[in-house]
């Protein structure tokens, strides 16, 4: 287990913030050329290249901000909107990294709380980064930690419910019959480990410490996860100190960017919370907004039925030519309405998750292959699907490996997943480059809820 590096750290009280935000553009501009690096441009925006109605723009309920564009980091490039498909732990759970460069993706999202307890951070640090790690040579993000200490510490595993307002209860809810594992105070949080129950500290300047030592193209700064069950109040409470995190994430940045001189350039993104509120986004958006960042995550609770809005509130406001990030989704309609409203990238687990389970994608929905129908199907997973898996396997054979227990069906539904979810952003990123989208959204939608 990694030692607790808290120990070797000065102290980061709320009270010495306006220290660090005056040495952070000391560093900041010390690290200008490192930061070049990295860079955003726009390619053809929505709302040009569509031309969309008055009627479709009410119904949005604002303009449609949707853009395509072009992230350069040091190890490639991303053609945006892409879905960045996620290796919790430097892997896409039972999927070679030669695999997922076969199928398309662009990039992959790795953990840091994960990768902080095991194998530690300072492993993938002497390996050579997060990329040399697993052996793949494409961009790579990281995420701060901050989900997974919020929600593996109150209980809640790998869900927090995001589906329903109901601030009724305590902002400290656990989980029924849980232990809190999770203890936040102004300067980061105390937490014991998921693993062993060794207890660890994560801070602003620790995250940003275990995320250099990771070495992702992007990363993200620090924050607090709220959900939509915490008070107005708490809600609040937590936007004031994501941001003064937010100004300690950038110290700490620029002076390990300075101090490891010769490492590929680290690109910072800052994380939007604000949960369903229009003036706390909109709020974060322009604090974090008028800050060094590199780009954005728009992160938090976003209920499903507002989604677009929250994620058009938050582009409104955040710089036009800096990406956009929405983290963990990855169901259909979700993306295309993400992506309307001006998300760049996004990521989600989903497609490895459900393809455990014998869940696959197809054009017309999303079905499980466990079921007795498939015993003879000698036909692929999808008809037409360009992916290994189809091109290869028969869903007979597949239904046969999960029946038997055999992890290749995981392998080979987890391919085609994620094939099809990159696919379906890469299609939706040229029908905005040929002037097509809605009628492509519409089309895909219907077909896939039919």
């Amino acid at each position: 287990m990694p030692a607790n590096p808290a120990s070797a750290l000065p102290a980061d009280s709320p009270a010495a913030i306006s220290e660090v935000a005056v040495a952070g553009l000391s560093a900041a501009g010390q690290s200008a050329a490192a930061q070049s690096e990295f860079s955003f441009t726009v390619g053809t925006r929505l709302a040009e290249s569509c031309a969309p109605s008055a009627a479709q723009e009410s119904a949005n309920g604002g303009e449609f901000l949707g853009r395509t564009g072009t992230i350069t980091t040091p190890h490639g490039v991303i053609q945006t909107p892409a879905f960045i498909a996620v290796g919790t732990k430097a892997t896409v759970k039972s999927v070679l990294p030669e695999s997922m460069a076969e199928l398309g993706a662009q990039a992959l999202l790795a953990n840091a709380y994960h990768l902080y307890l095991q194998p530690g951070a300072d492993i993938l640090d002497e390996a050579g980064g997060l990329g040399a790690f697993m052996n793949w040579s494409g961009p790579t993000f990281t995420d701060s930690g901050g989900f997974q200490v919020m929600s593996l510490g109150s209980g809640f595993k790998k869900v927090i419910d995001m589906k329903s307002v109901d601030s009724s209860g305590p902002d400290d809810a656990v989980a029924p019959g849980k232990e809190r594992l999770a203890h936040i105070d102004d300067d980061g949080v105390w937490f014991k480990s998921h693993l062993n129950g060794d207890r660890h500290r994560f801070s602003p300047e620790i995250s940003m410490q275990v995320q250099h030592q990771i070495g992702a193209d992007i990363m993200f700064a620090f924050d607090e996860l709220t959900t939509l069950q915490n008070s107005r109040g708490y809600q609040e409470e937590s936007l004031e100190r994501t941001r003064l995190w937010a100004l300690r994430c950038l110290d700490e940045h620029f002076r390990l960017t300075t101090e490891r001189e010769g490492k590929p350039y680290q690109a910072l993104f800052g994380v939007i919370q604000g949960a369903q509120y229009e003036d706390l986004r909109r709020k974060a958006c322009r604090d974090l907004g008028a800050m060094n960042f590199d780009g954005y995550g728009i992160g938090g609770a976003l209920e499903k039925e507002n989604l677009g809005t929250i994620v058009r509130w938050c582009n409104e406001e955040l710089p036009e030519d800096k990406p956009r990030h929405l983290l963990g989704i990855s169901e259909p309609d979700d993306i295309f309405t993400a992506i309307e409203n001006g998300a760049d990238t996004f990521d989600c687990v989903s497609p490895t998750r459900v393809a455990r389970n014998s869940a696959f994608y197809t054009p017309t929905g999303r079905y499980n292959l466990s079921g007795a129908k498939y015993k003879r199907d000698f036909g692929p997973l999808q008809d037409g699907c360009d992916c290994y898996a189809c091109a290869n396997y028969s869903r007979a054979y597949i239904h046969h490996l999960f029946k038997a227990k055999e992890m290749l069906s995981a392998t080979l539904i987890s391919i085609h997943n994620e094939r099809f979810v990159v696919k379906m952003v890469d299609d939706a990123r040229l029908a905005i480059e040929a002037g097509t989208f809605f009628e492509f959204k519409a089309e895909t939608l219907a077909q896939y809820y039919s």
